[in-house]
């Protein structure tokens, strides 16, 4: 993985991702990629950065709490940055099995609503 370095094309290809999300990333300053001339490319870090960013996101981490949790690595290493993420998974968890209640709940109001409108 060492020896990856990936075109700017190449990295949206292989993340699924729009070229203006992969400058939004570099913009906030989730990617660092190497640079020569205008050409942008992408090496090992890189494209282990971009897993963990798709990866919080999917778990509903905002871009911010990434970003920090990214900085913490480079500051703290990697013990912290684990902590940091346990501190992190069980909040979103929280909020995740809140919303799964509300969902449940309007799951059950709504086949009562149907249930009633079939039967009329």
């Amino acid at each position: 993985m060492a020896d990856i370095r990936l075109s700017f094309k190449d990295m949206c290809a292989r993340f699924d991702v729009t070229p203006r999300t992969l400058r939004y990333y570099e913009y906030i300053e989730l990617l660092q990629p190497e640079k020569d001339g205008r050409a942008r490319f992408y090496g090992a870090r890189e494209v282990a950065r971009m897993t963990l960013i798709l990866r919080g996101r999917r778990f509903g981490f905002s871009l911010e709490e990434i970003r920090q949790w990214l900085l913490i690595y480079q500051q703290k290493g990697t013990k912290a940055q684990m902590a940091a993420m346990v501190a992190l998974a069980d909040r979103q968890l929280a909020e995740l099995e809140r919303q799964r209640a509300e969902l449940d709940a309007s799951i059950t109001d709504l086949r009562a609503l149907r249930d009633t409108a079939a039967a009329q």
